[in-house]
């Protein structure tokens, strides 16, 4: 049995089919385990290795996943029924497949691990883009290009030992594959027999920063993965240090800037929420990193990336004001006396929105600063908070007018004459019959007077 790759779709004509998800359950208790069967199939229906579908499940369904490339086994930790895992399988089809543009199946990803981003082009309609970088698969995808041989996922930070002439004359190298002139050992065989001493150099490990460095470089994809994945298991402190880091990075680099790429500012706020911090405290950094005296000029200059982190999370808002208020403390002189102004700044390019700044207002708090400065930040931010005030109440009668004047309309004030009417009528006689009626001069004047209202009645 074969699906619509886009199960969207209901054409039975349509010529893009995938065979339909076949899983199978193994083991008992803490060893049960969900065995995609024909997951080579369907991946390749889809234009991908097996790798990525299984591993989009594993982060779905947060279990762990196992590839046996050489037996074509594609392991998903748990039990978990074909159907359920047919459906997990649209929505990685929608992220990682079909063209934004034209829906069809026939995308390329390009993954450029230095910059952190996947391309992605189709030979349909000619689309080009970069991808969502939100779902965590996207890490895995950057560190196993489509292209790479699933059993050679990334490089070796040890080199394989090969037999050489040393070794079968019954010599052996002195270095461990982890030295830093193990290297040098290896690249000529015209070293075999150099100095003595140079053989018996020092097993320590070089753990200056530019060695470091350099061993980050050559890790292998699959340690680069198990750091990732383990970021999240830190407390939010460590976690915070992390995308400081991360920030930090992007800063000396000159990507993160006042009118960068908006793909820079996404990859900030995808890291923030692979980390788990993006709903919490990491707009605090982010001001911490980006703020000094200039504040007022660098709101709007950072507008697209705050937005990313504040828009509708009032709590996020509120750690915004809070790191606001510690960057005036430590530049309590040059920023105090701008307070109004800063505040003013946030509300004009809806970085905090008017309900929150509100309710800032109502109280002081010393969550973030001293019960002193709080204060002296209040009663500076007071003529704005006024301000905000008034224009809400402006607003607010501004719309109970409106709701006045329709309810006062011609209209309206016919009905309750003829309500009117209706109460001063003999009760026994209908009302529609008392209406035209005429019997005084001053019911006489008062029908003159609204002849209009008549006309209703006739």
């Amino acid at each position: 049995m074969s699906y619509n790759v886009n199960r969207n779709v209901m054409d039975a004509f349509y010529r893009y089919k995938m065979p339909k998800l076949v899983a199978k359950v193994e083991g008992k208790g803490n060893g049960i385990k969900t065995v995609v069967v024909n997951m080579v199939e369907v991946a390749k229906a889809l234009g991908r290795p097996p790798t990525y579908p299984c591993k989009y499940f594993g982060c779905e369904l947060g279990a762990q996943t196992q590839f046996d490339t050489k037996n074509d086994r594609y392991i998903v930790n748990g039990s978990h029924d074909a159907a359920k895992l047919q459906d997990l399988l649209d929505g990685f089809i929608k992220r990682f497949v079909l063209c934004p543009e034209c829906e069809n199946p026939e995308t390329v990803l390009s993954p450029n691990e230095k910059k952190g981003i996947i391309k992605q082009s189709c030979k349909a309609c000619g689309y080009q883009g970069l991808l969502d970088m939100r779902h965590k698969l996207t890490t895995f995808i950057l560190k196993n290009h489509p292209d790479t041989k699933p059993n050679q996922p990334g490089t070796a930070l040890t080199k394989r030992k090969e037999r050489t002439k040393k070794t079968e004359n019954g010599q052996k190298d002195t270095l461990r594959p982890s030295s830093p002139r193990a290297e040098k050992s290896d690249a000529s065989d015209n070293d075999v027999n150099g100095d003595a001493e140079d053989n018996d150099d020092d097993w320590s490990l070089d753990v200056s920063e530019e060695a470091m460095k350099e061993r980050q470089k050559i890790l292998t994809a699959g340690v680069k993965n198990l750091t990732v994945s383990n970021d999240i298991e830190k407390t939010q402190s460590e976690r915070l240090e992390v995308f400081f880091e991360y920030c930090k990075a992007k800063m000396d680099e000159g990507q993160l800037r006042p009118g960068a790429e908006t793909s820079v500012y996404k990859d900030i706020a995808g890291e923030a929420e692979r980390l788990d911090i993006k709903e919490n405290k990491a707009i605090m950094v982010l001001v911490e990193l980006l703020f000094n005296d200039n504040i007022i000029k660098q709101i709007p200059q950072y507008r697209i990336l705050l937005l990313l982190f504040t828009h509708g999370n009032p709590k996020s808002q509120k750690h915004f004001i809070g790191a606001v208020e510690k960057l005036i403390e430590i530049n309590k002189e040059q920023l105090l006396p701008k307070v109004p102004m800063i505040f003013k700044a946030m509300y004009d390019h809806d970085v905090i929105e008017e309900e929150v700044l509100l309710d800032w207002g109502k109280r002081v708090s010393k969550k973030y600063v001293s019960k002193e400065v709080a204060t002296e930040i209040h009663a500076k931010a007071q003529p704005f908070l006024k301000w905000l005030q008034e224009a809400e109440e402006e607003e607010t009668t501004e719309e109970e007018e409106d709701e006045y004047d329709v309810k006062f309309d011609d209209k309206a004030r016919g009905e309750s004459l003829k309500a009117q009417e209706a109460k001063n009528a003999v009760e026994a006689k209908p009302v529609v019959a008392e209406a035209p009626k005429v019997e005084t001069s001053e019911d006489q004047d008062e029908d003159d007077d609204d002849s209009d209202l008549d006309i209703d009645n006739l």
